[in-house]
């Protein structure tokens, strides 16, 4: 992936960063967030260098621009539709998907030793946020594979592991997580889908699974499912859940228990299947110990939920490259609408949120352990909020013609809105932040990242300590007083974070700093309003006691 011209071309994207300013690219910027900012080359141990990274991004660039993008709205008018008790995908997919397989895209992150190439896990996110700003239908299903290849490279046994992985790595499978049942969303403890064995380490799978995004698809000619159940006899609870894995197709090459049942109606993403999935007695195998499904699960679903936030990151690229295009182009008052100061606030607007979180999700992804864990569900849960406010502005911008679909901006806003709600909504998220990720360590995590922030900015500097004051507030505040002020301090850690991210930005790249001082005087006071929110959660807990 990259030689030659682009190679070059992608070895000037510092100097053209320098040249443009504000106006830098999608690419652009993940190339210097990558190389500078999280300064991947050294944290690869000198296995990447910067021409080498920059290459695999400007080539997926023109994959983006060449192949999704130009199809992304025939995808969404034409969608998924269910024939004969099989889905068939957008027609423009097929050539995407066999150009994405041939790319070798799929293998980036994947272990070596199963046909991966081994590449660090956030050059893969850089990738999902373009795949997703040129087409997030169609970007869904390699992220659901992604996670899929995860969970079983750290749950499977070797065995599996050789029979599955070399499959998904390349391509060939898809991976779909089953978990959701009619009564069981966010609370998988009530799930009734069951596991009968049958012996010589095969279970037969029994119950239905729904909003299941990929579960049938002619992309391919074979999936496997990741799919959560229960044992005979297994405990009540989330602790009597297994996980297992069964294909599509059998290993004789017969059609296993398995199909989809109905295709959802959405919103937006309508190139991507959403499937009620019927589990009839399905072939499938333990992936894991029995009864702890979950934590293997949670290996995908940790992985999905970086990659959804990204996704919130994709969709506030998409809208403002969309935004920026019909400012330029489009007059009023003897000028393009691009010079009025209102319509320059709402692109500032999302030029600057859609780099900080860019940036904070690169720097996330870079991470350790506990810095990624730290940092996903304010990763997911804000910029997949950012991303709806991005793309509504999008459409705001292009006034009555951002309503209309031809113009694009609409798709863009329909597509974003199922971001916050997926792979955990955004109030659990925060539920999340609150309840395990602070009092894990008690706040050690979370005040070393903010220490280490300090001195970036004197804004910032401003910004940090009543953040810093309400994160110790929180450690001693009873469960629901955490819980009623959870969303509030999520959104004020995002804006925060966001303005640590450009700050570092703008002290290493100059072109940077207009906007760095944009968002710190316009946007960061809003990290005050939540924190103001925060103090009054009584206010709430006196609605729920009425």
């Amino acid at each position: 992936m990259g030689s030659g011209p682009r190679e070059r071309r992608a070895g000037t994207a510092s100097r053209r960063l320098r040249e443009t300013h504000m106006t830098t690219t999608q690419a652009q910027d993940l190339i210097f967030a990558l190389n500078r900012l999280v300064d991947l080359p050294a944290r690869s141990g000198g296995a990447l260098d910067a021409d080498s990274i920059a290459a695999i991004l400007t080539e997926c660039e023109t994959l983006c621009a060449e192949v999704l993008a130009p199809n992304a709205q025939k995808a969404d008018h034409e969608g998924a539709r269910l024939e004969n008790g099989k889905v068939r995908c957008a027609e423009p997919y097929h050539a995407a998907y066999q150009a994405w397989r041939d790319g070798g895209w799929q293998s980036l992150p994947a272990p070596e030793e199963h046909g991966g190439q081994g590449l660090p896990f956030v050059l893969w996110c850089a990738i999902v946020e373009m795949v997703s700003a040129a087409d997030m239908a169609f970007g869904l299903c390699p992220v659901l594979t992604a996670g899929a290849i995860e969970a079983i490279e750290k749950h499977a046994t070797h065995a599996q592991k050789d029979a599955w992985l070399p499959h998904l790595t390349s391509g060939e499978w898809t991976g779909t997580m089953c978990l959701t049942e009619p009564q069981s969303g966010s609370d998988l403890s009530t799930i009734r889908t069951r596991a009968e064995p049958l012996g010589e380490g095969l279970y037969a799978l029994h119950g239905q699974k729904i909003f299941i995004t990929y579960g049938d698809q002619d992309l391919t000619e074979n999936s496997l499912h990741l799919v959560l159940a229960r044992l005979p006899g297994a405990p009540e609870g989330s602790r009597g859940i297994s996980l297992f894995a069964a294909r599509r197709v059998k290993p004789d090459g017969t059609m296993n228990g398995v199909r989809c049942g109905g295709l959802e109606r959405k919103m937006g993403i309508h190139a991507s299947p959403t499937c009620v999935m019927l589990f009839e007695g399905a072939e499938a195998e333990l992936v894991g110990e029995p009864h702890r499904g979950l934590p293997a699960m949670f290996a995908m679903m940790n992985n999905a939920r970086v990659s959804v936030g990204i996704q919130g990151v994709g969709q506030g690229a998409k809208a403002l490259a969309l935004a920026e295009a019909y400012a330029q182009m489009r007059e009023q008052g003897g000028q393009p609408i691009a010079r009025h100061p209102d319509v320059a606030r709402m692109l500032a607007e999302m030029r600057s949120i859609t780099l900080a979180m860019r940036l904070l999700a690169m720097e996330a992804a870079a991470g350790d352990a506990t810095r990624l864990a730290l940092l996903t569900p304010i990763v997911k849960a804000w910029s997949t909020d950012r991303g709806v406010e991005v793309a509504s502005l999008g459409v705001q911008v292009h006034g009555g013609m951002g309503f209309v679909e031809d113009a694009g901006a609409a798709q863009v806003l329909r597509d974003a809105r199922i971001a916050p709600i997926y792979e955990g909504t955004n109030g659990i998220q925060a539920l999340d932040l609150v309840h395990r990720k602070l009092r894990a360590d008690q706040g050690a995590a979370m005040l070393a990242l903010l220490a280490s922030a300090q001195g970036a900015h004197p804004l910032l500097d401003a910004a940090l300590v009543p953040f810093t004051e309400a994160t110790r507030a929180l450690l001693t505040a009873t469960p629901d007083e955490a819980a009623a002020g959870a969303s509030a301090y999520l959104e004020a850690a995002g804006w925060v974070l966001g303005g640590w991210m450009l700050a570092r930005a703008a002290a290493l790249e100059a072109g940077y700093a207009p906007l760095c001082e944009f968002y710190l005087r316009r946007l960061l006071p809003r990290a005050g309003a939540a924190l103001a929110q925060l103090k009054e959660t009584e206010a709430l807990l006196a609605l729920m006691a009425a």
